[in-house]
């Protein structure tokens, strides 16, 4: 059976051709990360516009590398569910009108489960039964996989999903997006212990998690420090941003002038470039600490 899959929960379009559940006969991907990370994270009106640009050229891109035609495919599978409202849609409805022209089975698929479903794909030998640890900037979850279509979640986090922790707490420290690589990174190259930060695990739940205090932590410490005055690691100060940064480190602001940097530190447009420069304080009209 050749199945055409299409993924369009978050920035990412996809479009597979898969035999048999087992084999991948091609697979066709538009990435949208350099984009949202201009932002320091996904902006849903722009992921749902860029679906809607991509998913029809990537479906032709994947039948063609697939060697297959239309009249080939024997069902058309789509995530239905969780994601970004927008961007699923448009999966959805491509999706059923694909299935409707054809006049094929339509078979909708829940995200999380299509990424514990993706490990047949990597492992063709495996199958149930089997614990499966599913981690996404969404989802968070520990689930038993009984059978194919038997699950059953054991524990999964009370508020906020990893990812979103790594790339709230990677945002607020200028780290690029998406944050999970570069914190990852940093993290390696410390030896711990150097703030008391919040554990993950919550009492009497052994195998739930809670990632919004760990992540409100790491804020308030970074925001903190900067209102003390405290002086932050950050070697990608003196980076070039986006054009020329000619500025020699360390620089001396002067009195009565403020050094702007964005949020997202390797591709913010800031006072390290020279056509942007420090800011006069009697431009500035107020100061925003922490947005949520």
């Amino acid at each position: 059976m050749n199945i055409l899959a299409f993924e369009s929960s978050c920035d990412e379009t996809a479009v597979a051709v898969v035999r048999d559940g087992r084999t991948v006969l091609s697979d066709a991907i538009l990435s949208q990360a350099d984009m949202h990370a201009l932002y320091g994270g996904v902006v849903p009106e722009i992921a749902s516009r860029k679906h809607v640009q991509a998913i029809a050229a990537l479906t032709d891109k994947a039948l063609a590398d697939a060697g297959l035609a239309k009249k080939d495919i024997d069902a058309v599978a789509v995530t239905y569910a969780p994601g970004l409202i927008g961007a699923v849609l448009v999966g959805v409805s491509f999706a059923k009108s694909a299935a409707y022209a054809l006049g094929v089975p339509l078979i909708p698929v829940h995200h999380v489960r299509g990424h514990i479903a993706a490990n047949y794909l990597a492992f063709p030998e495996l199958e149930p039964p089997f614990v499966a640890l599913a981690i996404s900037g969404g989802n968070t979850l520990i689930v038993d996989v009984a059978d194919y279509t038997d699950m059953t979640v054991l524990g999964a986090t009370r508020d906020d999903a990893a990812g979103e922790c790594f790339d709230k707490a990677a945002r607020v420290l200028g780290l690029p997006y998406p944050g999970g690589r570069p914190m990852d990174q940093l993290a390696q190259q410390s030896a711990g212990g150097v703030y008391d930060l919040p554990s993950a695990h919550v009492a009497g739940a052994e195998l739930d998690m809670s990632f919004s205090g760990l992540k409100t932590a790491v804020v308030n410490l970074a925001h903190n420090a900067q209102q003390k005055g405290e002086p932050l690691d950050e070697p990608y100060l003196t980076e070039k941003s986006i054009g020329q940064c000619d500025l020699e480190f360390p620089y001396y602001v002067q009195p009565g002038n403020v050094f702007v940097m964005g949020d997202a530190r390797a591709v913010s447009m800031d006072s390290r470039l020279t056509e942007i420069g420090v800011i006069p304080t009697d431009r500035i009209l107020g100061k925003v600490l922490f947005v949520n």
